[in-house]
């Protein structure tokens, strides 16, 4: 049990501790919320969404229950987040309305979060502090130095933590690119200028763990897509990560040397477009084709880029997938690139779309047969070279499923480096003395819900995936005074049966004759006959249909 007041019963006291507390993304991708505890203050670092998928097909939008950090705000000194991908980002105007603490980003990630603070309406409370690029400040007790990186989305940063227990990395997002196209390389110097002031503990990113070699160069990646698109005819559509400026720039520009103009279809594309614009980034590209217009451009002369790279249902490509999109619309001879990777968990959704896309005559083109995606992760050989400009005497795997965890992990052994494997909960007190996980605080996760933030396992949303797999059966029913039936009940299953089906009134015969047989005293209290008629109607169904649904029963005395 942890003591709100960090008494003995609750482990150790933390009056005079440095400790890493993982809330979300240590062995799963996404929902990155990390803390740091030092001498009894709390640091937040990054703050992300994940997706629901399979295993939870009643969520689309998920974030990390900040349950036990918001019961200690009084000790929050500020949310450092890193870079302005969703899964390090996107929860921030969910949960800081009950964190209500300082934020602090680079610029890049400060104009994305006014967006998304202004749209929540939180713009005018939350108080956003942009430090420059590579800048150093103070959150007390914690010396804060942001060290530039590069990654798939403008101006990610690694955050060195300095206390007075030593200095832990927390890599963020990173990769060794030496064209990154949009911002400059990895500083590596001043990587090694940490490990010469000596390291305590790596917190880095474990996504490519399993992956050897190096993750390649968007340089790499312009030349390919330049080539593929001046060589196709008719219109072609390439989606990717929004906040991936350089890939955007990338297909723009390829696009405009292969004489088409260029319209942006999807809400978060434009969002970020604004963001890079009005951070210096795209100035030399001319103003995008409203969406409206994209439809009158020749084929031949068109290309757009649009959201949807994950199969998200609602994006624009999914639209276009479905030809349901008003603007725009895709088919024979049409052409789709998918210049991004599969995210665990979303490959079911872009499969169907690709299907979708193929079925309406498209050409459907992926990373997995042309080069037009390089990841934004380290694979080993880039690890390496971080560990050996570092030097860090510990290392703890995060971000990544429990096997990209275990297999970084042995990398760092090999590395002469000591790693600590956590799990989300886990309080890691790395001082004093050696890093232990000394105990472990609740976590879990909340799913999105039309600006609601409601628990998985709740009743919500238990009752939301019972009606998904089971269906749900609703039933009216008149009585008088007495609990008499009057006229005929009418029930309805919505996913169980057709409207046409004899079962539905074979049911709400049953429904009138058990109600008949009840005892008269039952009758005349509405809760109770309610109860009872459905409990008999969901055994009733239960014999004929083998489910076992939600049932409702709408009771009208008369």
């Amino acid at each position: 049990m942890v003591m709100d007041d960090y008494s003995a019963a609750a482990g150790p006291d933390p009056a005079g501790d440095l400790a890493f507390i993982p809330l979300g993304g240590t062995g799963e991708i996404g929902m990155n919320l990390n803390v740091y505890r030092c001498d009894g203050k709390l640091l937040a670092v990054d703050c992300g969404i994940g997706f629901g998928g399979p295993e939870n097909p009643e969520v689309e939008v998920m974030v990390p229950d900040p349950t036990w950090l918001a019961e200690r705000r009084d000790r929050l000194v500020g949310l450092v987040v890193t870079h302005a991908h969703e899964d390090h980002v996107g929860a921030v105007a969910h949960l800081w309305p009950q964190l209500r603490c300082p934020i602090y980003a680079g610029p890049f990630v400060s104009a994305v979060l006014r967006r998304k603070l202004g749209e929540a309406g939180l713009l005018g409370e939350a108080r956003i502090v942009t430090i420059p690029l590579g800048g150093r400040f103070a959150a007390a007790p914690f010396d804060l130095q942001f060290l530039r990186v590069a990654h798939s989305v403008p101006e990610a940063q690694a955050l060195a933590i300095r206390t007075r227990h030593g200095l832990v990395l927390h890599t963020g997002d990173w990769k060794l690119d030496p064209e990154p196209l949009i911002g400059e390389p990895t500083d590596e110097a001043a990587f090694a200028a940490l490990g010469e002031e000596g390291v305590l503990a790596m917190v880095c990113d474990s996504t490519n763990a399993l992956v050897e070699g190096h993750s390649g160069s968007e340089a790499e990646v312009r030349r390919n897509l330049a080539a593929i698109i001046r060589g196709l005819r008719g219109r072609v559509a390439v989606t990717c990560f929004a906040t991936n400026v350089a890939r955007v720039e990338s297909i723009t520009r390829a696009g405009m040397a292969a004489g088409r103009q260029v319209a942006l279809f999807g809400r978060s594309l434009r969002n970020a477009e604004a963001a890079a614009r009005e951070c210096g980034y795209l100035t030399d590209i001319p103003p995008y084709v409203p969406e409206e217009e994209a439809g009158y451009i020749p084929d031949d002369n068109l290309l757009i880029i649009c959201t949807g790279s994950q199969g998200e249902p609602r994006s624009a490509l999914a639209k276009i997938a479905a030809d349901t999109h008003q603007q725009i619309a895709l088919g024979e001879g049409d052409t789709v690139i998918f210049s991004s990777r599969m995210i665990p968990g979303n490959e079911r959704g872009i499969l169907q779309m690709q299907d979708l896309l193929a079925r309406r005559g498209c050409r459907v083109m992926t990373a997995d047969d042309h080069m037009v995606h390089v990841s934004g992760h380290p694979a080993r050989d880039e690890l390496k070279r971080l560990y050996q400009l570092v030097k860090p005497k510990y290392a703890v795997p995060v971000h990544g499923e429990w096997r990209h965890l275990t297999e970084h992990a042995a990398l760092a052994r090999a590395l002469q480096t000591t790693p600590v494997l956590v799990e989300d909960g886990d309080v890691l007190q790395l001082a004093p003395g050696r890093p232990e996980v000394v105990e472990g605080v609740p976590t879990g996760r909340l799913a999105v819900d039309n600006g609601r933030l409601l628990p998985l396992s709740g009743g919500v949303l238990a009752a939301r995936k019972r009606m998904l797999f089971n269906g749900v059966v609703m039933a009216s029913l008149a009585v008088d005074g007495a609990g008499r039936v009057q006229g005929t009940p009418q029930v309805s299953a919505p996913g169980l049966l057709d409207g046409d089906e004899p079962l539905g009134p074979q049911l709400a015969a049953e429904l009138a004759r058990a109600v008949m047989d009840l005892p008269s005293a039952l009758r005349r209290e509405d809760d109770a006959l309610r109860e009872a008629a459905r409990g008999m109607l969901r055994k009733a169904v239960g014999r004929r249909l083998r489910k076992r649904p939600s049932v409702e029963v709408h009771l009208l005395r008369v």
